[in-house]
């Protein structure tokens, strides 16, 4: 019997997962070296969608302590990455003190800051002598190039294909985009995402939001919002110029096909069911 990969994907989340990483990768902390390492592990912990990094101990630079503070409350966001799947998996707005593996944290000391509870030393066997990095804590490279959000999954992909199909986006009966030169974002896991030129967009029926999220795959992202409609908070969404790979949807917005009437080719879509569908979903896609 034939097996679907995105299920086998799926299927592994409540594990602890890793993956080594053949990139020099180095991390900082308030401009003080905090490892060094060309063997660094990307890693997963049960129920987490998007990886952190795990270093030997031995390439470390700053100095493992004990917690100097007690440990946090933590508040964490579970998610159904696909419609009819069980909220297993944790949004990535749920903080790193939310550990769902064996193991104890500790404080990162160098000899200019204190980061508490910021490292994780895992109970795994297959991850012994490795200590799993908190990613928000610290300012990160991938060899010579500095990388946001959190590192890139290996086996999470972003293809970009221009098309000349006809695209309509309306909300509550109005029409807030129409183009025939769509750039199409397949990410894996994902909808499709439309990105749309700004001279096909009603610009003036949009109000540009604070919101601001990062993607390690497209960049930082800037917010609109469609102020008539109780469905129009953070509704569409444009990338920076940060990454070329993401060259082709530099400037253009998108709008959640989960909360807008997109026609594609005269055919109505369905609105897909993601972390998304609300206007409170995620921070990150």
């Amino acid at each position: 019997m034939a097996t679907r990969l995105s299920t086998v994907l799926l299927g592994a989340f409540p594990e602890l997962r890793y993956e080594p990483s053949a990139k020099r990768v180095r991390a900082s902390l308030d401009g003080s070296a905090v490892v060094d390492t060309l063997r660094a592990y990307l890693v997963w912990e049960p129920r987490r969608i998007t990886p952190v990094y795990a270093v030997p101990e031995q390439d470390l630079l700053a100095e493992l302590t004990s917690p100097a503070l007690p440990a946090a409350s933590v508040e964490e966001h579970p998610v159904a990455i696909r419609k009819g799947t069980a909220p297993t998996s944790l949004d990535p707005s749920t903080s790193f003190g939310k550990h769902t593996a064996a193991g104890g944290e500790l404080d990162v000391v160098t000899a200019a800051a204190t980061a508490p509870r910021t490292a994780f030393r895992p109970e795994d066997p297959d991850l012994a002598g490795y200590v799993i990095l908190d990613f928000r804590a610290f300012d990160w490279l991938e060899d010579d190039e500095e990388i946001i959000g959190h590192p890139r999954d290996p086996f999470h992909r972003v293809d970009i294909r221009a098309s000349s199909v006809d695209v309509q986006v309306a909300l509550d009966g109005v029409t807030l985009a129409s183009t025939n030169g769509a750039q199409l974002l397949y990410e894996t896991l994902l909808p499709v995402r439309y990105y749309i030129p700004p001279t096909d967009v009603r610009m003036d029926l949009l109000e540009e939001s604070p919101k601001r999220t990062v993607c390690p795959y497209k960049g930082r992202a800037s917010y609109w919002s469609y102020p008539e409609s109780d469905e129009g908070r953070n509704l569409a969404w444009s990338y920076d110029r940060r990454y070329r790979d993401a060259a082709q949807i530099h400037g253009l917005l998108s709008f959640f096909n989960e909360r807008v009437d997109l026609t594609v080719d005269g055919v109505l879509q369905p609105r897909p069911v993601t972390p998304w569908s609300r206007p409170s979903g995620p921070g990150t896609l």
